[in-house]
């Protein structure tokens, strides 16, 4: 960034390249987006809420509540749930200075802009249909990852409580109310995300007690 702080950079993990986006801070700058060649993808709201999740399916574009706005399968997609989507071309800007456009599964462009220079990054990748015609299974989620969803349905629910206290104050019945569908719906998700026999069980039990609080 002009300011000197670290934008973009490009790792390598074992088989994999990945690329992260960082915000325009010195110390703890927060993760904007990350892309990986295996397909899995990332995009961030500046608070930190999932804007954009792909894997080699498709994707969806979430609005800040966590709501779905849109959703899309790729070309070589093996779902068999349901038609298959196309994507419509997506253009987001993380900040300022860095910009995403989505056009297809192997073009994913993240564009850098700062005082007058531009530099581009093809994220994008294209999975090989093995000879069974069936996409490698996509890659568990990390502990890092499994936690911030945990906290992150946490805090949509703790919001969801705190409306129902401001918009209804003399209510005794709110705490009867339930939650939203979607809440739900994506509290069982995480809790399935750790069902694989490779997931600790403590990492288990602490996804567990954020959702569960």
């Amino acid at each position: 960034y002009p300011s000197g702080n670290l934008a973009i950079i490009v790792v390598r993990n074992k088989t994999q390249l990945i690329c992260i986006v960082q915000e325009d801070k010195l110390n703890n700058a927060k993760i904007a987006a990350v892309f990986s060649s295996s397909g899995r993808s990332t995009c961030c709201y500046p608070n930190g809420a999932v804007r954009i999740n792909m894997n080699i399916q498709g994707g969806q574009y979430l609005d800040q509540a966590g709501s779905r706005v849109r959703r899309w399968t790729w070309p070589n997609s093996s779902m068999s749930s349901g038609p298959h989507i196309p994507l419509r071309p997506i253009f987001i800007s993380l900040n300022q200075h860095v910009g995403v456009r989505i056009l297809s599964q192997d073009k994913i462009i993240v564009s850098f802009l700062a005082m007058g220079q531009q530099a581009k990054f093809n994220v994008g990748t294209k999975v090989q249909v093995s000879d069974s015609g069936l996409l490698p299974p996509p890659t568990q989620l990390g502990k890092e990852e499994l936690l911030l969803l945990a906290f992150r349905v946490r805090i949509l629910w703790l919001l969801d409580r705190l409306r129902g206290c401001l918009n209804f104050p003399s209510n005794k019945q709110r705490d009867k109310v339930k939650p939203p569908a979607y809440l739900i719906t994506q509290t069982l998700k995480i809790l399935q995300l750790c069902t694989p026999s490779d997931i600790s069980d403590e990492l288990r039990s602490s996804v567990r007690a954020v959702v569960n609080a």
